[in-house]
């Protein structure tokens, strides 16, 4: 069954949410994001996804306190990216409390760097930040844009022990129209050894269900949660499902 990995990002230490990545199109949606985890940790949600807006303009960290009373707070197992640009900033991060690290920028800007940081602190803590526009991979909170596509950024780092990719289609993103579901196909399809995650799109619970009938790994959910169109009740009773199977796996 595909995890849901729902998303919190963060502006000035409130939950917002961008439209296609833009800054100055955004909504706030609780003014203390701990309120919104506690939610999707009382659903039975195991994982969150915890993007540090500022921090991705300010080209370092800028919310950690935020992701040190999260999970302080919570049981959550936190992914956070957002800033993160050299290898004092990772250890910031995991410092603080964070499970796994989204890096995106410095992996197209010093892929040597990121190389490294597979080798010291292993895949399974290291995600790749694939975020792409036109086929082509945007960096530094979206603003910029490479000259790498998408399926070239992650093979480069095949060789190099990467497991986890999230890719984020930004002109989908915000706009609850659907995921972009070839694309994920295809990157599922080319790296079969590596979890792609989905993100961006995410409408209702029908495309959730459609990502899993296609056999996809992750999704990450954000306004599609926060505008009501996917309610906290389904989230609830579709994590019982994944606890009770899990449960008849052991057995």
């Amino acid at each position: 069954m595909i995890e849901i990995i729902p998303a919190i990002d963060l502006i000035g230490g409130q939950c917002v949410r961008l439209t296609q990545g833009d800054y100055d199109r955004r909504t706030t949606y609780y003014k203390d994001p701990l309120d919104a985890a506690r939610r999707y940790e009382d659903c039975g949600i195991r994982r969150l996804h915890l993007v540090d807006l500022d921090g991705a303009k300010a080209a370092h960290p800028v919310n950690l306190n935020v992701l040190e009373r999260i999970t302080a707070s919570t049981s959550l197992q936190v992914q956070y990216g957002g800033g993160i640009k050299n290898a004092e900033a990772l250890r910031d991060v995991f410092g603080s409390g964070a499970s796994r690290a989204i890096c995106g920028s410095i992996a197209v800007t010093q892929p040597d760097a990121f190389r490294e940081w597979l080798a010291e602190f292993g895949s399974a803590k290291m995600i790749l930040g694939a975020d792409t526009r036109d086929g082509r991979i945007a960096i530094n909170g979206w603003l910029e844009a490479a000259t790498v596509g998408v399926e070239e950024l992650i093979g480069s780092f095949r060789g190099a022990g990467l497991s986890q990719v999230i890719c984020t289609d930004i002109a989908k993103d915000g706009m609850l129209s659907g995921p972009s579901v070839p694309l994920y196909l295809q990157l599922q399809k080319t790296f079969p050894e590596i979890d792609i995650t989905v993100s961006g799109g995410i409408s209702s619970w029908e495309d959730i269900e459609e990502l899993d009938r296609n056999g996809l790994r992750s999704v990450v959910v954000g306004k599609a949660i926060y505008e009501g169109r996917i309610r906290f009740e389904q989230l609830e009773k579709y994590m019982l499902t994944v606890r009770t199977d899990k449960n008849q796996q052991r057995c």
